[in-house]
């Protein structure tokens, strides 16, 4: 049996699913323990990241600033001036939206070390609808100069960018889903900035996916192969710092790609695939799935709305289907 058959055995049969704020907060309890001189700050935002744990451990490093975003990131940025290492943990909807202009001057101008923890990214709040969904936060951070774009897509993937991200000595936003995931990399896997993350390896088409929604790409793709489709699917969970080449070589082999994301199109994952489609002059064909770009993503259960929008597994065999001519 192959690694990814393998993999995708244990994954497709894993009784054991893992709520990715619980890797985070078990990773940077571990980091303190072994000396990294961090402080965390909420904002009315304990529940949301399952911060009590670490509370409990270590109560002189939590700050509670109450719901006050700009407060939040302004809280940090002093920390990170006076020589600790900031971690804001908060719903992505409000930090990137309430706190814009903080992130943007404090963190990521001033280039101050703070990571930036988007909790509960994409349509997380289901029903909650608009005001609650984070469609459009890679798109803004993508915007911002001097950060670092990650988003894990298991629990070991998780662990190994907050064990980075703490290392690195400057601002970094990391989007976090709030479900349960069995793990999809093996526990030897080593998270590389940059890399574009080959989960399976194929020739007929890639299937390029970010955040959580690589699991629905990669069991779509296992879905593919009982079809006699061969699809490559790429996690791409550094999306700042990103080796663009890496995925041109994908694109140039296969012709054909979709993108996945739950997110708006408009400065997402589709709309940087695109743009290397353009700049590397290459011949491929591209479906880009997600919310569609000047909309607001629909209300309702979460499984409802990536149905809706083909970026659950079934719309994203339809698509790869379609494109590989029925």
């Amino acid at each position: 049996m192959s690694r990814t058959e393998s993999r995708a055995k244990i994954a497709e049969s894993a009784e054991i699913r893992t709520d990715l704020r619980e890797v985070m907060i078990e990773t940077l309890i571990a980091e303190v323990e072994a000396g990294c001189n961090l402080v965390i700050v909420v904002s009315d935002s304990t529940s949301t990241s399952k911060i009590l744990p670490f509370r409990d451990r270590f109560p002189d490093r939590v700050i509670d600033v109450g719901i006050a975003e700009q407060n939040l990131v302004g809280v940090a940025v002093g920390l990170s001036l006076g020589g600790y290492v900031a971690v804001t943990a908060n719903a992505a909807p409000f930090l990137v939206a309430r706190a814009n202009e903080q992130v943007k001057n404090d963190v990521c101008y001033s280039e101050t070390n703070v990571k930036l923890v988007g909790l509960n990214a994409g349509v997380c709040y289901g029903s909650l609808a608009g005001t609650h969904h984070a469609i459009d936060d890679i798109s803004i951070m993508r915007g911002l100069g001097n950060i670092l774009i990650l988003a894990p897509s298991d629990p070991v993937e998780t662990a190994q960018i907050f064990r980075f991200a703490l290392k690195h000595r400057g601002p970094v936003y990391i989007r976090m889903d709030s479900a349960r995931f069995p793990d999809l990399h093996p526990s030897d896997y080593q998270f590389r900035p940059g890399a574009v993350d080959v989960l399976k390896p194929g020739r007929d088409i890639t299937i390029a996916a970010m955040g959580s929604v690589v699991h629905e790409a990669y069991f779509a793709a296992l879905d593919l192969v009982e079809e006699g489709i061969d699809a490559e699917v790429l996690n791409v969970s550094s999306i700042r710092p990103l080796d663009r080449g890496a995925i041109a070589s994908s694109l140039g082999k296969t012709g054909m790609a979709v993108t996945v994301e739950e997110h708006s199109l408009h400065g997402g994952l589709g709309s940087l695939v695109a743009g290397i489609i353009a700049q590397e002059t290459l011949t491929a064909r591209l479906v880009c799935l997600g919310m569609p770009e000047g909309r607001f993503s629909k209300a309702g259960p979460r499984d409802q709305i990536r149905s809706f929008y083909r970026i659950d597994r079934k719309g994203i065999c339809s698509t790869a289907r379609e494109l590989c001519g029925g």
